[in-house]
């Protein structure tokens, strides 16, 4: 139910605010241009005291009418790529599971697509309240309602803890699905018509939700920007899980940890992450990652691999797109100050480690015979970190009985004179359109966007919002035959796969849960 209030003004009349009636009461929202938005609104009860380190908990009603102009506070996490100011001046509290709803028209009845973002960053940063991820254009673009979420990162929300469960920011992100099955109606959305959407660890996470029992039913469609092909064993997730808590000087369990405040807990994260470059004979692929947070296979919340899972046909029914950008790993590169200096040793110590196969190292070598040791280097690690593990996963999805259309973003960011490429990340500020914000503000280097960036901007709400409306994103499936693709550049085109020299590298390569060794 929606009814029109306001207030009474200070100056002279005001449009009336908005207020939807959820299951748990109501909220009032506020009109911003042509929207009505709703920020904060609790999809589960804040996961502390006795709640810590649980499964998402059911949210208590309420009386009257909550506010819900304002984003909820982030969930504790590291400081991340823009340093601690960045978590300045945000929201405090508990209450880190909110959703947020930007909707044309907040009248049941209405029944637009729904889209249902999830944010990226390692699995242990990240926030719905993040300026990039502001999503006013893609609704009124694309005439959807989108709903964005929190959910939990890091000690929180990944780390392997004796007494909780598994997965715990998948189980968050369930938590708010069934939230908007239960509630977007009332919002103007379609329940039967919601599509998930995100980027880098959101695409991890839409990976595992399509091999998840608990997440069957709860989208139709999904959107996978740049799927990471990292996955914890339970033995590895373990062994990481007991150096996190050594840390803090306590033992992996739920009684020890949950005496830390979760604000403080976030160190013991982040002085592991410095360290993890010297647990390779440990943790193997993983160390270098410098993260200790990933989904875990454990056999329970996430059952097996997605690979694994959607070529069984767990999610037949769900239409996908995925794709990843040209030049994912440079990001890092530059981020570290290493663009231009990577040595030939670096070059020969990656393709050991990430290249496919017992002779992957030699066979890199052969099939890129004039690149310098720094192409080398981003080239296997973008491989096998990011643009594999997509083409594996439509080519699963397809071998499961389902749908998939395949693109690979090839635009050069205009930061840093162009060095960047088609860069990790640069997908995130030309969906939203959010160019100075967050990450944007570097692959932008703070200028406004020129004429092909706006162009490729709007293609790139376009195609998304199509595809949320009718399953057609405006180029053909992918087939192992044809393998069309579309490249997304100034002149977008459809072709054959462009990357078919590493897809050869990696043909037959299975994506397994990272070991311990």
């Amino acid at each position: 139910m929606t009814t029109p209030e306001s207030r009474p003004p200070a100056d002279g009349p005001t449009r009336p605010e908005p207020v939807v009636r959820t299951a748990a009461g109501s909220v009032r929202g506020r009109y911003e241009g042509e929207l009505a938005v709703f920020r904060g609104i609790p999809f589960a009860e804040p996961p502390v005291g006795e709640a810590r380190f649980a499964a998402p908990r059911p949210v208590r009603g309420w009386d009257g009418v909550r506010e819900a102009s304002a984003f909820g506070p982030p969930p504790p996490q590291d400081a991340g790529l823009q340093g601690p100011a960045a978590l300045l001046n945000l929201p405090t509290g508990d209450d880190w599971l909110t959703v947020n709803v930007w909707t044309p028209e907040p009248a049941p009845g209405s029944r637009r697509p729904v889209m249902v973002w999830i944010y990226g960053g390692a699995y242990k940063i990240g926030h719905s309240g993040s300026p990039g991820y502001d999503a006013r254009r893609i609704a009124r673009d694309g005439d959807v309602v989108v709903v964005t979420l929190n959910y939990r990162v890091g000690m929180e929300g990944f780390a392997h803890i004796e007494g909780a469960p598994a997965n715990r920011g998948l189980l968050d992100q369930v938590a708010a699905l069934e939230w908007v099955r239960d509630n977007i109606a009332a919002f103007g959305g379609d329940p039967g018509q919601v599509t998930v959407f995100g980027e880098s660890a959101g695409a991890g996470s839409i990976a595992a939700l399509l091999a998840m029992p608990r997440a069957a039913g709860l989208f139709r469609r999904a959107i996978a920007q740049s799927v990471p092909g990292t996955y914890f064993s339970d033995a590895l997730a373990r062994d990481i899980g007991a150096a996190l808590a050594a840390e803090a000087g306590l033992r992996p369990t739920v009684a020890d940890l949950s005496t830390v405040d979760p604000r403080k807990l976030t160190a013991a994260g982040e002085a592991l992450g410095a360290k993890m470059p010297g647990f390779v004979d440990r943790w193997g692929q993983a160390a270098p990652t410098v993260t200790p947070y990933a989904p875990v296979v454990d056999g329970e919340v996430l059952p097996r691999m997605p690979w694994q899972a959607l070529a069984a046909g767990s999610a037949r029914d769900v239409e996908l797109v995925t794709g990843h950008n040209g030049d994912e790993f440079r990001l890092f590169v530059a981020l570290a100050g290493r663009l231009g200096q990577i040595t030939e040793e670096q070059a020969s110590r990656a393709l050991r480690l990430y290249a496919p196969g017992p002779d992957g190292a030699e066979a890199y070598r052969a099939a890129f015979p004039d690149a310098s040791p720094g192409e080398l280097y981003e080239r296997v690690q973008t491989d096998w970190l990011f643009s594999m593990p997509t083409l594996h996963l439509a080519e699963a999805h397809l071998a499961g009985g389902g749908r998939a259309h395949l693109y690979e973003l090839t635009w050069p960011a205009p930061g840093l004179d162009g060095a960047l490429g088609a860069c990790h990340g640069l997908d995130i500020p030309l969906l939203f359109g959010t160019f100075e914000a967050d990450l944007g503000a570097l692959l932008f280097a703070g200028a406004a966007p020129g004429a092909d960036a706006e162009a490729l901007s709007s293609r790139f709400r376009a195609a998304w919002t199509a595809f949320a409306r009718t399953g057609d994103p405006g180029w053909p499936a992918y087939d192992t035959e044809r393998r069309l693709v579309q490249v997304l550049d100034a002149e977008p085109q459809v072709v054959p796969y462009p990357e078919d020299v590493s897809r050869r590298l990696w043909e037959g390569h299975d994506f397994v849960p990272l070991p311990l060794l």
